[in-house]
């Protein structure tokens, strides 16, 4: 376990000690499923937009592509479409995206950052439009509502649905990061493009797929948020989870230079961010400050880490 998932980890047993010893409340059953179940719907969003800020690049529609598929979907149960042939349609529409995306930054040479932001905008635009920007529920979609949102009681503690597919998520995409000669290739991408080139890496390809893996997590996080929610508000549903998402990222390790992260602590990351945002509410604080209080602690840590990581980078020198 490297330094940083350490240091990140070691944030999370503080603030999670503190609360427990600030507020009674929080041990309890029913709050530690929800910061579970919050904390698994975040870790997928920040693995996905990782893979991405992994090969240099970034994605600011992952919010956006969330709010489009939840709105699909409860247009689609509102026609009556089988709910498994919705899934694999918006399944297969957040594919596209992230292809889309991959294509446009690869072979127009357009920054990612413009793309994504263009992405955020239109497929906002388009959830809003296409629901008359009305909020709509899901109806009686009881095999969707068990798979995306039930939960697997053991004891008296239930583990929820978002939990089963964060631990999917989290094993496939280590050993594609972490044990195969792709994710090997990934990381040198980050590291140096142009010497992967001559290396006889497939660059493009690799970037396309990156842009993929996190536009189909963020469709599945659209699936896993809309029935959690039970409703969709096609203006605000997935509104900054862009931010929560590479947020996680980067404090869980990911350069946004490239070429670094790790899994492990993506998902600690999350965890921390959600975990925040519990405490605040159980301690009393102002809502108001909520945003603030985040963005200092995720400053903090992200500038903590990088001291870290010069002073250890003298002392080699040094050697």
């Amino acid at each position: 376990m490297n330094k940083n998932i350490l240091g990140i980890l070691g944030l999370f047993i503080f603030i999670f000690g503190f609360t427990a010893l600030s507020n009674e409340n929080f041990l309890s059953a029913y709050n530690l499923q929800n910061l579970l179940k919050w904390s698994s719907l975040y870790a997928i969003m920040g693995i996905g937009v990782a893979f991405v800020i992994i090969t240099g690049g970034i994605d600011l529609s992952i919010g956006s592509v969330i709010g489009l598929v939840a709105s699909l979907m409860a247009l689609m149960v509102k026609s009556e479409w089988d709910p498994v042939v919705a899934v694999l349609v918006l399944i297969c529409l957040s594919l596209g995206i992230g292809l889309v995306h991959g294509l446009l930054v690869t072979k127009m040479k357009l920054q990612p950052f413009v793309v994504t932001l263009c992405g955020l905008l239109f497929y906002r635009g388009i959830s809003r439009w296409a629901t008359d920007n009305q909020s709509m529920g899901y109806g009686d979609t009881a095999t969707l509502n068990s798979l995306f949102s039930g939960k697997l009681a053991i004891g008296s503690f239930g583990l929820p649905a978002p939990f089963f597919f964060l631990v999917v998520v989290a094993v496939l995409a280590a050993i594609f990061l972490n044990r195969t000669i792709w994710g090997r290739y990934l990381l040198a991408l980050g590291n140096n493009e142009e010497g992967a080139r001559y290396s006889g890496i497939g660059t493009d390809r690799l970037k396309i797929t990156a842009y993929v893996i996190c536009s189909f997590l963020a469709g599945l996080s659209g699936l896993l948020f809309a029935y959690e929610l039970d409703s969709v508000q096609p203006a605000q549903t997935g509104e900054f989870y862009e931010l929560y998402a590479i947020a996680a990222a980067v404090l869980g390790g990911c350069s946004l230079r490239g070429g670094q992260g790790t899994i492990l602590g993506v998902i600690i990351a999350a965890a921390v961010i959600r975990l925040l945002r519990n405490s605040i509410n159980l301690l009393g604080i102002s809502t108001h400050l909520e945003y603030a209080i985040i963005g200092t602690v995720i400053l903090c840590g992200v500038s903590t880490d990088e001291i870290i990581k010069r002073v250890m980078a003298k002392r080699r020198a040094a050697k």
